[in-house]
């Protein structure tokens, strides 16, 4: 059952609507945006389905999102390691791995047009990427 402890803003209600995961809001020491069976984009990783979080910071929208929760914990098939992604966060009763992820100044947060949306969009392009090094 999905549960919904805090309303999300209009568009990012609809944006995971229609992305196609099962999603939920629960607050657990902060606010978190989970994402079920979310597509880890590779062959290559350990788990090909995982569940996403994300926290929204306070202030969000005009705070940026940063870095990306997995549960469980992604690893490469190949034995290659994935960097900064030794640290965990419990959410939930679950221990997820926290990938230290961040925008650039070549790809700022833009207040008005960035979102928990765009944020996803990010977080495939993180995973992708772990394979093109």
């Amino acid at each position: 059952m999905s549960r919904h402890h805090f309303e999300l803003l209009a568009e990012d209600h609809q944006f995971l609507d229609d992305y196609g995961c099962p999603w939920e809001t629960i607050s657990d020491g902060s606010q978190w945006v989970l994402l079920h069976n979310f597509s880890t984009q590779h062959s290559g990783y350990n788990h090909q389905r995982v569940t996403v979080a994300i926290r929204l910071e306070t202030g969000y929208p005009k705070t940026p999102l940063d870095m990306v929760y997995f549960y469980p914990a992604l690893a490469r098939k190949d034995g290659k390691q994935i960097g900064a992604i030794q640290a965990t966060q419990p959410i939930n009763g679950k221990a997820f791995q926290r990938w230290s992820r961040h925008r650039t100044g070549t790809n700022p947060w833009i207040v008005g047009q960035d979102n928990l949306g765009t944020h996803i969009l990010l977080v495939e392009d993180w995973l992708r990427r772990e394979f093109e090094k």
